[in-house]
Protein backbone atom coordinates (compact mmCIF):
# COMPACT_ATOMS: atom_id res chain seq x y z
CA UNK A 1 0.00 0.00 0.00
CA UNK A 2 1.54 3.23 -1.06
CA UNK A 3 0.25 6.49 1.21
CA UNK A 4 0.38 10.04 -0.87
CA UNK A 5 0.12 13.24 0.74
CA UNK A 6 -0.95 16.58 -1.15
CA UNK A 7 -0.47 19.73 1.38
CA UNK A 8 -2.34 22.02 -1.61
CA UNK A 9 -4.67 19.93 -3.13
CA UNK A 10 -6.93 21.66 -5.75
CA UNK A 11 -10.06 21.17 -7.81
CA UNK A 12 -8.66 21.10 -11.67
CA UNK A 13 -11.47 22.61 -14.47
CA UNK A 14 -9.88 21.65 -17.33
CA UNK A 15 -10.87 23.16 -20.40
CA UNK A 16 -10.71 22.44 -24.24
CA UNK A 17 -10.54 25.00 -27.09
CA UNK A 18 -9.55 25.85 -30.35
CA UNK A 19 -7.26 28.52 -29.99
CA UNK A 20 -6.25 30.69 -26.89
CA UNK A 21 -6.61 34.34 -27.80
CA UNK A 22 -5.66 36.86 -25.39
CA UNK A 23 -8.52 39.03 -25.12
CA UNK A 24 -11.15 37.20 -26.54
CA UNK A 25 -14.43 35.74 -25.84
CA UNK A 26 -13.83 31.95 -26.58
CA UNK A 27 -16.65 29.12 -26.77
CA UNK A 28 -15.52 25.47 -25.12
CA UNK A 29 -15.32 23.03 -27.13
CA UNK A 30 -15.55 20.70 -23.58
CA UNK A 31 -15.09 21.13 -19.98
CA UNK A 32 -14.36 18.92 -16.93
CA UNK A 33 -13.41 18.60 -13.38
CA UNK A 34 -11.24 16.72 -11.58
CA UNK A 35 -9.04 15.88 -8.57
CA UNK A 36 -5.85 17.14 -8.45
CA UNK A 37 -2.90 17.96 -6.77
CA UNK A 38 0.89 15.89 -7.56
CA UNK A 39 -0.20 14.02 -4.44
CA UNK A 40 -3.76 13.55 -5.13
CA UNK A 41 -2.67 11.98 -9.77
CA UNK A 42 -0.36 9.59 -7.62
CA UNK A 43 -2.98 7.83 -5.93
CA UNK A 44 -5.88 8.66 -8.88
CA UNK A 45 -3.10 6.81 -11.41
CA UNK A 46 -2.48 3.62 -8.06
CA UNK A 47 -5.89 3.22 -8.28
CA UNK A 48 -6.59 3.39 -11.80
CA UNK A 49 -4.42 0.69 -12.19
CA UNK A 50 -5.65 -1.31 -9.15
CA UNK A 51 -2.59 -0.36 -7.13
CA UNK A 52 -3.48 0.19 -3.29
CA UNK A 53 -3.12 3.69 -1.90
CA UNK A 54 -4.45 6.22 0.83
CA UNK A 55 -4.85 9.78 0.00
CA UNK A 56 -3.88 12.34 3.22
CA UNK A 57 -4.84 15.54 2.28
CA UNK A 58 -6.03 18.76 4.01
CA UNK A 59 -9.77 19.74 3.16
CA UNK A 60 -11.34 23.58 3.61
CA UNK A 61 -13.91 25.17 2.29
CA UNK A 62 -16.56 24.13 -0.25
CA UNK A 63 -14.49 23.44 -2.70
CA UNK A 64 -12.62 20.92 -0.23
CA UNK A 65 -15.32 18.84 0.33
CA UNK A 66 -16.02 18.75 -3.23
CA UNK A 67 -12.31 17.64 -4.02
CA UNK A 68 -13.32 14.86 -0.94
CA UNK A 69 -16.79 13.59 -2.61
CA UNK A 70 -15.03 13.33 -5.99
CA UNK A 71 -12.09 11.39 -5.06
CA UNK A 72 -14.29 9.03 -2.60
CA UNK A 73 -16.72 8.64 -5.74
CA UNK A 74 -13.72 7.68 -7.39
CA UNK A 75 -13.33 4.74 -5.09
CA UNK A 76 -10.18 6.52 -3.72
CA UNK A 77 -9.92 6.15 0.15
CA UNK A 78 -9.50 9.64 1.27
CA UNK A 79 -7.89 10.85 5.05
CA UNK A 80 -9.19 14.40 4.84
CA UNK A 81 -7.91 16.80 7.59
CA UNK A 82 -10.33 19.19 8.21
CA UNK A 83 -8.65 23.16 7.66
CA UNK A 84 -10.33 26.59 8.11
CA UNK A 85 -8.84 27.71 4.87
CA UNK A 86 -10.17 27.04 1.10
CA UNK A 87 -9.11 24.35 -0.88
CA UNK A 88 -7.63 26.00 -4.17
CA UNK A 89 -9.34 25.64 -7.62
CA UNK A 90 -6.81 25.40 -10.66
CA UNK A 91 -8.24 26.16 -14.47
CA UNK A 92 -6.35 23.93 -17.20
CA UNK A 93 -6.54 25.46 -20.71
CA UNK A 94 -5.92 22.95 -23.64
CA UNK A 95 -5.20 23.57 -27.07
CA UNK A 96 -5.20 21.17 -30.32
CA UNK A 97 -1.91 19.71 -30.44
CA UNK A 98 -1.27 19.44 -26.65
CA UNK A 99 -0.35 22.74 -26.08
CA UNK A 100 -1.43 23.49 -22.23
CA UNK A 101 -1.72 26.58 -20.30
CA UNK A 102 -2.55 26.55 -16.45
CA UNK A 103 -3.56 28.61 -13.83
CA UNK A 104 -3.05 27.91 -10.34
CA UNK A 105 -4.43 29.46 -7.13
CA UNK A 106 -1.65 29.80 -4.09
CA UNK A 107 -3.95 27.95 -1.54
CA UNK A 108 -5.16 28.63 1.42
CA UNK A 109 -2.44 28.74 4.54
CA UNK A 110 -2.23 26.17 6.93
CA UNK A 111 -1.47 26.47 10.70
CA UNK A 112 1.05 24.95 12.44
CA UNK A 113 -1.63 22.76 14.46
CA UNK A 114 -3.07 21.95 11.16
CA UNK A 115 0.44 20.77 9.57
CA UNK A 116 0.77 18.73 12.56
CA UNK A 117 -2.65 17.19 12.52
CA UNK A 118 -1.31 16.27 8.61
CA UNK A 119 1.85 14.62 9.92
CA UNK A 120 0.07 12.53 12.59
CA UNK A 121 -2.17 11.12 9.96
CA UNK A 122 0.25 10.27 7.93
CA UNK A 123 1.86 8.36 10.52
CA UNK A 124 -1.45 6.58 11.61
CA UNK A 125 -1.30 5.60 8.02
CA UNK A 126 1.57 4.63 7.62
CA UNK A 127 1.97 1.29 9.49
CA UNK A 128 1.60 -1.56 6.20
CA UNK A 129 2.76 0.89 3.77
CA UNK A 130 5.61 0.11 1.85
CA UNK A 131 5.98 4.04 0.77
CA UNK A 132 5.02 7.42 1.32
CA UNK A 133 5.02 10.01 -1.26
CA UNK A 134 4.94 13.59 -0.22
CA UNK A 135 4.21 15.54 -3.19
CA UNK A 136 3.66 19.50 -4.80
CA UNK A 137 4.07 22.98 -3.71
CA UNK A 138 3.95 24.15 -0.33
CA UNK A 139 0.83 26.79 0.30
CA UNK A 140 1.96 29.80 1.32
CA UNK A 141 3.09 30.01 5.17
CA UNK A 142 4.48 26.79 5.37
CA UNK A 143 8.17 26.64 5.99
CA UNK A 144 10.23 25.19 3.25
CA UNK A 145 11.86 22.88 5.49
CA UNK A 146 8.78 20.87 6.19
CA UNK A 147 9.19 17.95 3.94
CA UNK A 148 12.48 17.41 5.31
CA UNK A 149 10.81 17.33 8.93
CA UNK A 150 8.06 14.98 7.32
CA UNK A 151 11.03 12.45 6.25
CA UNK A 152 12.70 12.84 9.68
CA UNK A 153 9.57 11.93 11.45
CA UNK A 154 8.80 8.83 9.36
CA UNK A 155 12.68 7.61 9.67
CA UNK A 156 11.80 4.93 12.35
CA UNK A 157 8.97 3.44 10.30
CA UNK A 158 9.72 0.90 7.49
CA UNK A 159 7.94 2.70 4.87
CA UNK A 160 10.29 4.75 2.59
CA UNK A 161 9.77 8.41 1.73
CA UNK A 162 9.49 9.95 -1.96
CA UNK A 163 9.84 13.34 -2.53
CA UNK A 164 7.89 15.08 -5.64
CA UNK A 165 8.53 19.34 -5.15
CA UNK A 166 10.05 22.14 -6.57
CA UNK A 167 11.83 25.70 -5.16
CA UNK A 168 13.78 25.40 -1.93
CA UNK A 169 11.64 22.62 -0.62
CA UNK A 170 13.51 20.20 -2.80
CA UNK A 171 16.85 20.82 -1.39
CA UNK A 172 15.91 20.80 1.79
CA UNK A 173 13.74 17.89 1.33
CA UNK A 174 16.89 16.41 0.17
CA UNK A 175 19.26 17.04 3.18
CA UNK A 176 16.90 14.97 4.93
CA UNK A 177 17.90 11.78 2.97
CA UNK A 178 14.39 10.26 1.51
CA UNK A 179 14.70 7.36 -0.41
CA UNK A 180 13.97 8.97 -3.65
CA UNK A 181 12.96 12.41 -5.57
CA UNK A 182 11.17 13.09 -8.23
CA UNK A 183 12.30 16.36 -9.95
CA UNK A 184 11.79 17.18 -13.59
CA UNK A 185 14.21 19.45 -15.62
CA UNK A 186 12.79 23.13 -14.34
CA UNK A 187 12.72 21.81 -10.95
CA UNK A 188 16.40 20.04 -11.27
CA UNK A 189 17.89 22.81 -13.08
CA UNK A 190 17.02 25.42 -9.86
CA UNK A 191 18.23 22.62 -7.40
CA UNK A 192 21.45 22.73 -8.69
CA UNK A 193 22.18 26.12 -9.42
CA UNK A 194 23.14 25.05 -13.47
CA UNK A 195 22.18 24.20 -16.72
CA UNK A 196 20.15 20.88 -17.81
CA UNK A 197 20.44 21.59 -21.72
CA UNK A 198 21.92 18.14 -22.48
CA UNK A 199 21.59 14.20 -21.18
CA UNK A 200 24.64 13.99 -19.72
CA UNK A 201 24.37 17.47 -17.73
CA UNK A 202 20.71 15.83 -16.19
CA UNK A 203 22.66 12.48 -14.92
CA UNK A 204 25.48 14.46 -13.29
CA UNK A 205 23.07 17.00 -11.39
CA UNK A 206 21.15 13.68 -10.64
CA UNK A 207 24.33 12.59 -9.34
CA UNK A 208 24.75 15.90 -7.53
CA UNK A 209 21.09 15.09 -5.20
CA UNK A 210 22.52 11.59 -4.49
CA UNK A 211 25.71 13.03 -3.11
CA UNK A 212 23.57 15.61 -1.12
CA UNK A 213 21.51 12.91 0.53
CA UNK A 214 18.48 11.29 -1.96
CA UNK A 215 19.11 7.23 -1.71
CA UNK A 216 17.92 7.56 -5.61
CA UNK A 217 16.87 10.25 -8.35
CA UNK A 218 13.91 9.99 -10.86
CA UNK A 219 14.45 12.75 -13.06
CA UNK A 220 10.96 13.27 -15.78
CA UNK A 221 12.23 15.04 -19.16
CA UNK A 222 9.04 14.82 -20.73
CA UNK A 223 9.35 13.98 -24.41
CA UNK A 224 12.82 13.09 -23.47
CA UNK A 225 12.52 10.70 -21.48
CA UNK A 226 13.40 10.12 -17.61
CA UNK A 227 17.11 9.40 -15.40
CA UNK A 228 17.80 7.29 -12.92
CA UNK A 229 20.35 7.34 -10.72
CA UNK A 230 20.66 5.29 -7.54
CA UNK A 231 23.52 3.22 -5.49
CA UNK A 232 23.08 0.82 -8.33
CA UNK A 233 24.52 2.98 -11.06
CA UNK A 234 22.45 5.22 -14.22
CA UNK A 235 19.77 4.61 -16.58
CA UNK A 236 18.02 6.20 -18.69
CA UNK A 237 15.18 5.50 -20.65
CA UNK A 238 12.42 6.80 -23.25
CA UNK A 239 8.46 5.77 -23.97
CA UNK A 240 7.80 8.22 -27.39
CA UNK A 241 4.12 9.07 -27.75
CA UNK A 242 2.78 9.43 -31.25
CA UNK A 243 0.01 11.35 -31.16
CA UNK A 244 -0.14 13.12 -27.59
CA UNK A 245 -2.75 14.56 -26.12
CA UNK A 246 -1.82 16.52 -22.84
CA UNK A 247 1.07 16.34 -20.30
CA UNK A 248 -1.18 17.19 -17.07
CA UNK A 249 -0.20 14.41 -15.09
CA UNK A 250 2.20 12.22 -16.63
CA UNK A 251 4.86 13.07 -14.33
CA UNK A 252 2.80 11.82 -11.57
CA UNK A 253 1.81 8.80 -13.52
CA UNK A 254 5.30 8.15 -14.27
CA UNK A 255 6.09 8.11 -10.14
CA UNK A 256 3.41 5.79 -9.47
CA UNK A 257 4.26 3.36 -12.04
CA UNK A 258 8.04 3.60 -10.76
CA UNK A 259 6.77 3.13 -7.25
CA UNK A 260 4.32 0.42 -8.55
CA UNK A 261 6.88 -1.94 -10.16
CA UNK A 262 9.53 -1.90 -6.90
CA UNK A 263 10.88 1.39 -7.47
CA UNK A 264 14.29 0.15 -8.28
CA UNK A 265 16.38 -0.42 -11.46
CA UNK A 266 15.28 -1.28 -15.48
CA UNK A 267 11.79 -2.25 -14.54
CA UNK A 268 10.91 -0.10 -12.93
CA UNK A 269 12.41 2.93 -15.07
CA UNK A 270 10.17 1.10 -17.71
CA UNK A 271 6.96 0.84 -15.86
CA UNK A 272 7.02 4.81 -14.80
CA UNK A 273 7.71 5.63 -18.62
CA UNK A 274 4.81 3.64 -19.55
CA UNK A 275 2.68 4.92 -17.36
CA UNK A 276 3.94 7.78 -18.05
CA UNK A 277 3.24 7.22 -21.85
CA UNK A 278 -0.24 6.57 -21.19
CA UNK A 279 -1.25 9.41 -19.63
CA UNK A 280 0.23 11.63 -22.45
CA UNK A 281 -2.16 9.36 -24.45
CA UNK A 282 -5.28 10.71 -22.37
CA UNK A 283 -7.20 13.85 -22.36
CA UNK A 284 -5.66 16.47 -19.78
CA UNK A 285 -6.76 15.49 -16.23
CA UNK A 286 -7.52 11.78 -16.68
CA UNK A 287 -5.05 8.85 -15.22
CA UNK A 288 -4.43 5.57 -17.46
CA UNK A 289 -6.23 2.21 -16.55
CA UNK A 290 -3.99 -1.10 -16.16
CA UNK A 291 -5.43 -1.64 -20.13
CA UNK A 292 -4.25 1.30 -21.57
CA UNK A 293 -0.70 1.20 -20.21
CA UNK A 294 1.50 -0.34 -22.34
CA UNK A 295 5.44 -1.25 -22.94
CA UNK A 296 6.04 -1.29 -26.94
CA UNK A 297 8.56 1.35 -27.70
CA UNK A 298 9.78 1.98 -24.40
CA UNK A 299 13.93 1.79 -24.38
CA UNK A 300 16.08 1.55 -20.85
CA UNK A 301 19.69 2.32 -21.42
CA UNK A 302 22.73 1.75 -19.16
CA UNK A 303 26.53 3.75 -19.68
CA UNK A 304 27.87 4.09 -22.08
CA UNK A 305 24.63 6.45 -22.69
CA UNK A 306 25.06 8.60 -25.83
CA UNK A 307 24.61 12.34 -25.38
CA UNK A 308 22.39 14.35 -26.83
CA UNK A 309 20.64 18.28 -26.01
CA UNK A 310 17.27 18.27 -24.18
CA UNK A 311 14.42 19.52 -26.35
CA UNK A 312 12.50 22.60 -24.54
Amino acid sequence: MIVTVTLNPSLDRTIEVDALTRGAVIRARSARLDPGGKGVNVSRALLAAGVPSVAVLPVGGPDGHRLQRLLEEQGLTVRAVPVRGCTRSNVTIVEPGGMVTKLNEPGGRLSRAELDAVVQAVVSETRGASWVVACGSLPPGVPDGFYGELCKVLAPARAKVAVDTSGPALPAAVRAGPDLVKPNREELTEAVGRPVGRLSEAIDAAGLLCASGARAVLVSLGAEGAVLVDGDGVRTGRAPVARPKSTVGAGDALLAGFLAAGARGSVALAAGLAWGAAAVRQPAGRMPGIDEIGYDGVHIQRPPVQDRPLIA
